[in-house]
């Protein structure tokens, strides 16, 4: 008798990584489809083409492709890279196959990859490390790779070097070079070399400053301007004509403020920058504002909101109305805050949409408008033609007059959510400032949803910061050695800490990893104001600002100096550093 074999399943073939993408719900059909057309007409990887549409994050594609691929994903803002390994991988070839060497111990190379699946990357890494090697492939995102390339590999351009042949102590360099490359004039690979340089240091903003002899060249690291060169006078007419070639301004007008744009291609990424040019007796001075996408929109978690405060915000978050504004000074990171809060409530079903000036950041999925005010575009005018459009949330890029305050108020009273940025000390701060603006308490009153303060201090640098007991005087700052005055009472156990306990506080010192200022990145320091309907009241008949902090404390309002210190108890910030940004004085 024929026995009946069972039947040998075939075993189910792997999911290619669109179908793995839209399984997870991480993608939709539609974007699948616009995807796929945007790869067939211009080629590429697909995971590649999905992070330019902005359809999946970096880091998203990154833990998608290592749990595809089986191989180990890595984090290169924590994960030890060698410097010495990772140069001998040269910097254009590096960024062609997005890979970092992290080390090699003479037979196995580590070596992190935006995509493991790229065999030619690979083979062309084997050709700069001793044969035959074994390379074990790790996942990290391409914005990683491209940052720790940045950290890790040599300058293309030697500043000094530039700086000799300008001078013409290199005059032979040009013939030099012409075998081997296009050459460019040394003004342009200088100009190039100061941009590159600052945007790799993590800067905000470039300062040249002319004095009667030489050029002061400033960036700006975390908040706080530092000196990185000086030339002399002799190079200035030339470094600020390139400068306004690039940005598309009069290089015969020297009399006038001017203002323009350019945009370049440094480490793999685009980067805007703003420029101004302002008259000074000294001559031109130029400030560069730098606009890095890459650095644009972070959650709150990361802005330095801690759980209280994210416990704040989910509250006024709730809300369906009213206004939410931002307070603080320039530079204080009130629009970063506003568009963290966006990108929190942008959704499908949400039609959301701006007014700007200028639109720095453009984001998929909000509406966002540049004010112009040569053709009629103001932020008044703005308001009543978005008004038109169906909005669900509304943001303001800045209340600054009477006509933009009323129009902003008048969408608040008809059922929009509006969020907006104003300047003003601290939370309460923002109410008089309202009336300076023309809005009445009683208008005021079941408008205004919550006011949110802000500054933002240096984070100290991990690296290198020392940790030591505080003395006796920063303990009763603390709220250590002597009891919470009632400025902070009920504030929460920050600023009630425990009398008596021992404090350990961390100051900065400086090391490489941190350019030896001690600090490194920074955090939001903050204050949010939950209108309550009792506040509310109190705001509606002009009640004084102690009265106004009386019934916010029970509301369970914690200021911004309380938050701070929390900071400083953890030892993400230095009490000096706290006391430079956030008035400590107040109620004690």
């Amino acid at each position: 008798m024929n026995k009946i074999m069972p039947l040998r399943t075939q075993p189910a073939a792997p999911l290619k990584l669109g179908e793995r993408l839209l399984r997870d719900d991480m993608l939709t059909s539609d974007q699948m489809q616009i995807a796929l057309h945007e790869q067939r007409r211009n080629g590429g990887r697909l995971g590649a083409v999905l992070v330019r549409l902005g359809f999946i994050s970096d880091e998203k594609l990154a833990a998608v492709l290592a749990a595809h691929s089986g191989h180990e994903p890595v984090d290169l803002k924590t994960e030890p890279v060698a410097p010495d390994i990772a140069r001998r991988l040269p910097r254009a070839v590096a960024e062609r196959c997005r890979s970092v060497p992290m080390s090699f111990d003479g037979e196995t190379l580590r070596l992190a990859m935006a995509d493991p699946y790229d065999i030619a990357a690979m083979d062309e890494v084997r050709r700069y490390f001793p044969r035959p090697i074994d390379i074990k492939p790790f996942v990290a995102s391409a914005t990683d790779i491209k940052d720790a390339l940045a950290d890790y590999a040599r300058s293309d351009a030697d500043f000094d070097d530039i700086l000799r042949e300008l001078e013409g102590a290199a005059a032979q360099a040009r013939d030099a070079d012409a075998g081997t490359h296009a050459w460019q004039h040394p003004v342009i690979r200088m100009v190039d070399s100061i941009i590159g340089e600052a945007v790799r240091a993590g800067a905000s903003d470039i300062h040249l400053e002319p004095e009667s002899s030489f050029v002061r060249l400033r960036i700006r690291v975390d908040g706080v301007l530092r000196q990185v060169r000086a030339l002399h006078r002799d190079h200035w007419p030339e470094l600020s004509h390139r400068l306004k070639i690039m940005a598309n301004m009069n290089i015969a007008d020297t009399r006038s403020m001017q203002d323009g744009r350019f945009r370049l291609q440094i480490g793999g990424a685009d980067i805007d920058f703003r420029m101004a040019v302002m008259p000074t007796v000294q001559g031109e001075n130029i400030v560069i504002r730098i606009l890095d996408h890459r650095r644009a929109v972070l959650p709150l978690e990361k802005l330095g909101y801690d759980a209280h405060a994210l416990a704040q915000l989910d509250l006024l978050l709730q809300r369906p109305d009213g206004i939410t504004l931002v307070t603080g000074p320039t530079g204080s990171g009130k629009t970063t805050t506003q568009y963290a809060i966006l990108k929190k409530l942008c959704h499908v079903e949400t039609n959301i949409m701006t007014l700007e000036e200028p639109v720095e950041y453009q984001f998929e999925m909000i509406r966002q408008t540049a004010i112009r005010e040569q053709h009629g575009l103001t932020f008044a005018n703005g308001i009543r033609g978005i008004l038109r459009q169906a909005p669900d949330i509304i943001f303001i890029g800045e209340v600054r007059d009477a006509d933009t305050a009323q129009m902003a108020l008048r969408a608040a009273m008809t059922g929009h959510r509006v969020f907006t940025t104003l300047h003003s000390n601290d939370a309460f701060g923002a109410l008089p400032r309202l009336h300076d603006l023309g809005l009445s308490p009683r208008m005021l009153s079941e408008n205004i949803s919550s006011i949110v303060a802000q500054r933002l201090v240096r984070k100290l640098c991990p690296h290198c910061k020392h940790v030591r007991a505080a003395t006796d005087s920063e303990s009763a700052l603390l709220h250590n050695t002597t009891p919470a005055p009632p400025a902070f009472a009920g504030f929460g156990e920050t600023a009630q800490a425990r009398i008596d306990a021992p404090v350990s506080i961390a100051e900065a010192r400086g090391c490489a990893q941190c350019g030896h200022s001690g600090y490194r990145g920074r955090i939001a320091v903050t204050e949010i104001l939950r209108v309550t309907p009792e506040l509310d009241a109190l705001i509606a008949d002009d009640a004084p600002r102690a009265v106004l902090r009386r019934q916010a404390a029970q509301d369970g309002f914690r200021p911004m100096a309380a938050d701070g210190i929390g900071k400083v108890l953890r030892q993400e910030t230095g009490l000096d550093e706290l006391r430079r940004c956030v008035d400590m004085t107040r109620g004690r």
